[in-house]
């Protein structure tokens, strides 16, 4: 990374016109870290995949905006019983998917029936566990009715995983996803890029941009001469290193450092020996330095976590000091759990710089404990099957970028192999909570649970390190929801 800022001075003698343009254009090209495994995000965990398609390709009832509110979409309007318990939704009408064929209520209950459904594959699908019918009203008008009152709901209908999918192009959405929104999916080219383009019969306010090209740039140094040389024009999240400062002081270019919903977290697999033994689990969160982490893999930028929410949350309470860094304490607990002399482990590490460099970092830091990891690097679809899937792992560091996501903790199959029947209850009951003070004392007790069974090593919250060209306009400076929507965004010039 010492290179990147050498480079930086290096490529602006080579800055071509073309990053000039004359007037202003309507293509954007857009870096991003991760290549998604396919394009349905009602299919997948991946993150990477609503970082293409959320509100640019496919749309749900609701849709999440730049500050985290529930915004009207494909609905543009409801009504909720008294007892909480009745959604009825009204559609917008005229819409047509970008196959041409038209959206109507029955979309919304297929899209929905499918999700919940038993064999559903869909990575999220506790967030329709509540509901227990979708009926169609008439062609404009959907009632949901669910089984308990949730007080998240509408925000649930607006993530990634609940978009409103058509029957007709369900099935080859992960290669060729069809969908409502401005944007209609052009070409998937493997390794290289996803191109998406202004879809002409958008029901809502048209596009500015014509084009939009997502391109996959895994390498930290490559991002940087893509930036500086004009053949990217923005990164949502700049792998900049030690170039950042540099950056920020050029003219060029805006730099936007705002927050994200990643919770960075060394994922430990708690059903494995001798990690399922607590006092393992909290010599590891003791011999951790979160401040060496963050310096080290995010330039310094990431907020110090002690269990999985963000700082960001109204419910968030600060438990750093739970298992504060303490070599020493780490390695009497290692000689209470019988390993006195350590042990060998694997660190299995993605893509992302966060990781990559977080991970080498960790590794030393267990090593002065006597905690000796064995790095191994991993594409991301390696990480989705061998550690995500099939739970073949020992640690691995991964930053979760959905919102709101403490619940995961309570899956049963999920790959952490964390159970807790007591943080299974809190969960169950916030399930059914309405009231937002009960639900914040929910929140805050679930965050203590899993923080004092040092389930994960809990690292930072991810920032959001946005550059893109001066002239652009419109990219979100937050992530509340993993998402690059681009349906504001347009040049000045």
């Amino acid at each position: 990374m010492k290179t990147l800022a050498t480079m930086l001075g290096a490529a602006a003698l080579f800055l071509t016109s073309g990053s000039a343009a004359i007037g202003a254009r309507s293509d954007l090209v857009l870096g991003v870290v991760l290549e998604p495994p396919h394009l349905d995000p009602t299919a997948g965990a991946a993150a990477a995949i609503d970082e293409i398609v959320y509100a640019n390709v496919f749309e749900g009832l609701t849709r999440i905006g730049p500050n985290g509110e529930v915004q009207p979409a494909l609905a543009e309007r409801w009504e909720v019983s008294q007892d909480g318990l009745t959604y009825t939704f009204h559609l917008r009408e005229g819409v047509t998917f970008h196959d041409g064929t038209a959206f109507d209520a029955q979309d919304v209950k297929f899209s929905l029936d499918r999700a919940r459904a038993e064999d559903s594959t869909n990575a999220q699908k506790g967030l329709f566990s509540a509901i227990e019918t979708v009926e169609v009203v008439d062609p404009a008008t959907v009632k949901v009715t669910l089984g308990h009152p949730q007080g998240s709901f509408l925000y649930n209908m607006g993530w990634g995983d609940a978009v409103i999918v058509a029957p007709e192009s369900a099935p080859t959405n992960k290669e060729k996803p069809v969908g409502t929104g401005p944007f209609r999916f052009d070409n998937w080219a493997r390794g290289s890029s996803v191109t998406i383009s202004r879809y002409e019969n958008y029901w809502g306010e048209p596009v500015t941009l014509e084009t939009a090209e997502f391109r996959f740039i895994p390498d930290a140094a490559a991002s940087v001469a893509a930036l500086l040389s004009g053949d990217v024009h923005a990164f949502p999240n700049l792998q900049a290193g030690d170039a950042l400062p540099q950056i920020e002081a050029d003219p060029r270019f805006t730099v936007m450092i705002g927050a994200t919903e990643g919770e960075t977290i060394l994922a430990i697999n708690n059903g494995k020996a001798p990690f399922d033994n607590l006092k393992v689990r909290q010599a590891i969160a003791h011999a951790l330095d979160r401040e060496e982490i963050i310096l080290g893999a995010s330039a310094g930028n990431g907020v110090p976590i002690g269990s999985h929410f963000s700082p960001a949350n109204e419910a968030y309470i600060d438990l750093t000091d739970t298992y504060a860094h303490d070599p020493e304490k780490a390695k009497a607990l290692l000689a209470e759990a019988g390993l006195a002399n350590g042990f060998s482990a694997t660190l299995k590490l993605p893509p992302p710089a966060y990781a990559r460099q977080g991970g080498e970092i960790v590794a030393s830091q267990l090593r002065q404990v006597g905690i000796e990891l064995e790095i191994i690097p991993v594409e991301w679809a390696q990480w989705l099957e061998q550690v995500f899937t099939n739970k073949d792992y020992d640690l691995t560091i991964v930053s979760h970028t959905e919102p709101n996501d403490i619940n995961i903790y309570a899956r049963d199959d999920y790959y952490f192999n964390y159970d807790n029947p007591a943080f299974d209850a809190v969960m169950d009951e916030l399930e059914t909570t309405s009231d937002p003070e009960k639900r914040k004392t929910l929140y805050q007790t679930a965050q203590r649970i899993i923080a004092e069974d040092a389930v994960n090593g809990f690292l930072f919250q991810l920032p959001k390190t946005g550059v893109w060209d001066a002239r652009l306009e419109g990219l979100w400076e937050n992530a509340p929801i993993q998402a690059n929507d681009l349906t504001k965004v347009r040049w000045t010039e």
